[in-house]
């Protein structure tokens, strides 16, 4: 019996880990580009329901332990990119395009020979670049609110040092906690605790598909879908690329009215239900990535309450949060960024660009970053880098 329910446990806690390690990023990202609470909180339902029925399908038709999650370097760089022209509806309409990037990438490889084409550090400089806002939200707001967030960061610390798995879901049920606390002694509004879908009719606007589009497609799958594969192979299992993708895509594209950003292969979470973890057995450990898939449909039903508490909350608390799910993401991209000297310049430019979140002519900084780093990949070549 115990044997039998282990891949059952590892999916759940795949899925809890998922979740509780990132919807911060995701709400804070949807707030950021013009949804209200209620927009946010329709959007991360969206995203666990298209998540969940595609690890359903996928696991169900090949056996494997296909895991797939929202696009949180995605979110990030929404984060970054703040509200566009056109605003709520325009990013409604640039997740849409996503959708169908994906769906091209299926139908068409090419596409996604030319996204695997970006050199590594520049592709990985932009990420850090987007990044490096969202993880310096903790130092900010412990300085405004040291009380509140000192709590936090301990427990954070703590369960770097014996759980580091655990860090970031222990700061989040840390950070609920003190939300708790907080409304006990200033009192608490009422709550929307019933799950409730938002719709939103998409605008097309050009600064937005360029300057929001291309770079979420772009992180997404340099930073989501191509690191899924790579996880899935170190244990043995291929990836169906193309009904994958396909599967992605529709998702994304159903979800993005409802305010969900993209769906994509998950990389860590995939790791936990396709190792030995799960089961000593490979045959069985699709069954973990099946629980995953059931959990967040549990999770989508319980969504928008937990929005509702979060959105109650002091304001940076949750972003917190956000920086410190972030903060191995940054570390791994920056050091993906320069770990080898040929090639260096240009990914600080991408960076620099990057971090900036300056805009030109309507367009955010990641796409400007992208294009200023390979730029100078191109003029400066390979015999440019010193060490």
């Amino acid at each position: 019996m115990k044997a039998s329910l282990q891949p059952v446990g590892a999916g759940v806690v795949a899925a809890l880990v998922g979740f509780a390690s990132s919807f911060a990023v995701v709400l804070a990202g949807l707030e950021a580009v013009g949804a209200s609470q209620t927009q946010a909180a329709s959007g991360l339902l969206a995203l666990c329901v298209t998540q969940a029925l595609g690890i359903l399908w996928l696991t169900w038709r090949h056996r494997t332990p296909l895991m797939l999650a929202w696009s949180t370097p995605g979110a990030a760089l929404l984060v970054s990119s703040g509200a566009v022209d056109g605003g709520w509806p325009a990013a409604v309409g640039a997740f849409l395009v996503v959708g169908v990037l994906v769906l091209l990438t299926a139908l068409w490889p090419v596409l996604g020979d030319l996204i695997a084409a970006i050199p590594t550090p520049i592709a990985q400089a932009m990420l850090a670049g987007v990044l490096l806002s969202i993880c310096l939200e903790p130092v900010k707001v412990f300085a405004d609110r040291p009380g509140l967030v000192a709590p936090i960061l301990l427990v954070w610390v703590l369960l770097l040092r014996f759980a580091r798995r655990l860090a970031v879901p222990g700061a989040f049920v840390a950070t609920m906690v003190v939300i708790c606390f907080y409304l006990a002694d200033h009192g608490a509004p009422h709550l929307h605790l019933a799950p409730h879908v938002s719709w939103t009719e998409p605008s097309f606007d050009v600064q937005a598909l360029i300057g929001l589009a291309i770079p979420l497609y772009v992180v997404t799958m340099a930073s989501q879908n191509v690191p899924g594969v790579a996880v899935l192979s170190t244990f043995g299992f291929k990836v169906p690329w193309r009904e994958t993708m396909t599967v992605t895509g529709l998702g994304t594209l159903a979800g993005a009215t409802a305010g969900g950003h993209a769906i994509n292969l998950a990389a860590i979470t995939a790791a936990m239900v396709a190792s030995p973890e799960a089961d000593a057995e490979p045959g069985r450990r699709w069954i973990a990535a099946n629980a995953g898939g059931w959990a967040y449909l549990v999770l989508a039903a319980l969504s928008t309450g937990l929005v509702a508490v979060v959105a109650a909350a002091p304001d940076g608390l949750i972003e917190v949060v956000a920086g410190l799910a972030l903060l191995g993401t940054l570390g791994a991209a920056l050091k993906g960024a320069t770990g080898a000297d040929e090639g260096r310049e240009a990914a600080v430019v991408t960076f620099v660009v990057a971090a900036s979140s300056v805009s030109f002519g309507g367009i955010g900084a990641a796409f400007w970053a992208l294009v200023a780093g390979l730029l100078v990949h191109v003029v400066v070549g390979r015999g440019g880098s010193q060490p």
